[in-house]
């Protein structure tokens, strides 16, 4: 019978693969219970790590001051013309300074400057509210879209610098604060120049504008492009710098062709050597404060930070 069969195996090993759990030495039953593949005893101790260290795959270019309106006018002088309606007479400087901004979003930062709320008040004998603002928007639109032809003209060096990259392999997307109507204005005589982008996402197309990342998140969809550290985002301003930072990519500012000298080309190179630099530097000091990977000129100068921005990627850096 079996159970007078002799053995060569000795007395019972319960400490032994196989024994009862309960009986093993030290052991945790509960653990011994539990799928092979959990290791609790690594727990915290190892994450797991997941590096892009490929090639750029997508730049997104801002319009105006970035490839088109060298000195960002077309906007700029729209909102001067659209508060006058109004009775409030707002300078330059004050128009220009929250650029960037979805064009509605624009209307209310003016509106709340000191400077210009102040007026508004010496005007109209009370604040600007929220219904003055929309309707200086509802105005806004159709003079936006009748000023856009007049400012069109390509920065030097956009159509060279974007063959560059398409030969490269890079799909090209872009983004505005400009509505959907003025933006195919601009693309219709980008295109007559020479440039077209894949892609355009407007800032009335996505939940909010700048510099909230909607629109650089939404050009990706369409373009079909990811991780974000294998994007470019470029721009003029510092909104252009958050949207491209809070979306995850690589940033560039461009300081000579935007909104901060707001300068035609040829009223730039018609000041002074010494203003000219003087203009360039601040506007790069705010640029660079904003977070920006790197600052240039305009668009023609791009091409190195490409090729740095890829020497970073290939050696494991992130945005």
């Amino acid at each position: 019978m079996t159970a007078d069969r002799p053995t060569d195996q000795g007395p019972a090993n319960t400490a032994g693969a196989g024994a009862d759990p309960a009986t093993r030495p030290g052991a945790d039953p509960a653990a011994e219970r539990r799928a092979p593949w959990i290791r609790t005893e690594y727990t915290g101790q190892y994450v797991y790590h997941r590096e892009y260290r490929g090639p750029i795959q997508a730049v997104i270019l801002d319009w105006a001051g970035t490839t088109q309106d060298h000195g960002v006018y077309a906007p700029a002088v729209v909102f001067i013309d659209v508060f006058r309606r109004y009775g409030v007479e707002i300078t330059m400087a004050e128009a220009r300074a929250p650029m960037g901004l979805f064009k509605l979003d624009h209307i209310r930062a003016i509106s709340k400057t000191p400077s210009v709320a102040e007026k508004w008040r010496a005007v109209h004998g009370r604040d600007c509210t929220e219904d003055d603002v929309q309707a200086m928007f509802v105005d806004f639109q159709p003079m936006q879209v009748e000023a856009m032809a007049r400012y069109a003209t390509l920065i030097p060096g956009t159509v060279e610098v974007v063959d560059e990259m398409k030969r490269r392999g890079y799909r090209i997307g872009s983004t505005t604060g400009y509505m959907r109507p003025a933006a195919e204005v601009a693309m219709t005589e980008a295109a007559r120049q020479g440039y077209v982008p894949d892609t355009t996402v407007c800032a009335d197309e996505v939940p909010a504008g700048r510099p909230e990342p909607w629109m650089v998140l939404r050009n990706l969809e369409q373009l079909r492009v990811f991780p974000p550290a294998a994007v470019v985002k470029i721009g003029d301003t510092k909104i252009d710098i958050d949207e491209g930072l809070n979306a995850g990519t690589w940033t560039i500012g461009l300081s000579r062709s935007g909104n901060y000298v707001g300068l035609t080309e040829a009223e730039f190179f018609a000041r002074p050597a010494g203003e000219r630099r003087e203009l360039v530097a601040k506007a790069d000091d705010l640029l660079r404060r904003q977070g920006a990977h790197y600052v240039v000129e305009t668009i023609a100068d791009v091409i190195p930070c490409l090729d740095d921005i890829e020497a970073r990627l290939a050696g494991g850096e992130r945005p």
